[in-house]
């Protein structure tokens, strides 16, 4: 009889693990709003495409992003958290994403175009 009584605990905290997890983020703490485009950022706004890859960067900071890759596809909709420089951080409070960009918006050939992770995108708006 005591055998399980000691499984119970050992394994008791492992069991609760999972759910004390969700409530932690489920929370409203667990969620930071997304920082508005700055100004003179306003250039980054607007649905970007590329090979394999749609961003979509809203004014009030939203991000959508898609990229597929063989055996990885990413379909996210997150929250801007700032800027460095040119690149742009994504995500929460517990969880963020750096997007590099190595060459930012810029006007070429009469189309909007900046490299965002490797990537050539063009402004579709």
């Amino acid at each position: 009889m005591p055998r399980p009584l000691l499984l119970r605990s050992v394994f008791r905290p492992l069991l609760l693990a999972p759910g004390l997890l969700a409530s932690l983020f489920a929370t409203p703490a667990s969620h930071a709003d997304p920082v508005p485009v700055p100004a003179d950022k306003a250039a980054y706004v607007g649905e970007w495409l590329g090979e394999q890859m749609r961003l979509n960067i809203h004014p009030d900071g939203h991000v959508d992003y898609k990229r597929d890759r063989p055996g990885k596809k990413l379909d996210l909709n997150v929250d801007l958290q700032g800027f460095a420089g040119d690149n742009f951080d994504v995500g929460t409070s517990f969880f963020r994403s750096t997007f590099v960009v190595s060459k930012p918006p810029h006007r070429e050939g009469g189309k909007w175009k900046m490299t965002v992770d490797g990537v050539e995108l063009t402004k579709t708006d």
